[in-house]
């Protein structure tokens, strides 16, 4: 039975709040007054989401869902990516905008944005609040981004490890005692 995992925090509430205020910030000042489709990938981003959406000043903003799985209940990526949920927008000559908890490998977003590229929107974005660039097998741009963080397998905020620790404030990183994992 492996140990209990420790947490350690590596971004406050506090941090994060002022993080999502300047993303928002950043996204009203590249769409104006342009319409806006918001894309949350569940399960991860909805935190992040709902904060990002209520921070945007834009009255008119669409918003939709979609859902991904490669984790399941492990720590490292299965590598194969599993289409749960598809939107329900039509987004053919629309502005998209993805907002995804976090970026790592990569190829859970590469599928997403190739999937919603041949929709034909008018446009593509990605908004991610946390970046790990150096873990990229795929190329992802992040258009918006967070916090860029080397590695550790991050909980809190919406991220989770097996679908536990989602409600924390903060994002921590899980410091498993048995290395095996």
């Amino acid at each position: 039975m492996p140990d209990t995992p420790r947490l350690k925090i590596v971004f406050t509430g506090r941090q994060i709040g002022e993080r999502v205020s300047a993303i928002a910030s950043e996204i009203n000042r590249v769409y104006k007054d342009q319409p806006l489709v918001a894309i949350c990938v569940l399960k991860g981003a909805f935190m992040f989401f709902g904060d990002l959406v209520r921070a945007l000043d834009r009255p008119d903003l669409e918003v939709d869902f979609v859902r991904l799985a490669s984790y399941g209940k492990s720590a490292v990526s299965s590598g194969h990516v599993r289409f749960n949920k598809d939107i329900e927008i039509d987004i053919r000559n629309k502005n998209v905008l993805v907002i995804e908890d976090i970026v790592d490998s990569g190829r859970s977003m590469r599928f997403l944005l190739d999937q919603l590229s041949v929709r034909a929107p008018a446009s593509l974005s990605l908004a991610a609040l946390v970046d790990k660039k150096e873990r990229r097998i795929e190329e992802v741009r992040v258009d918006f981004g967070g916090f860029v963080v080397p590695s550790g397998f991050l909980v809190g905020y919406g991220l989770d490890y097996a679908e536990k620790y989602r409600s924390l404030p903060d994002i921590c990183e899980l410091e498993f005692t048995d290395k095996s994992l």
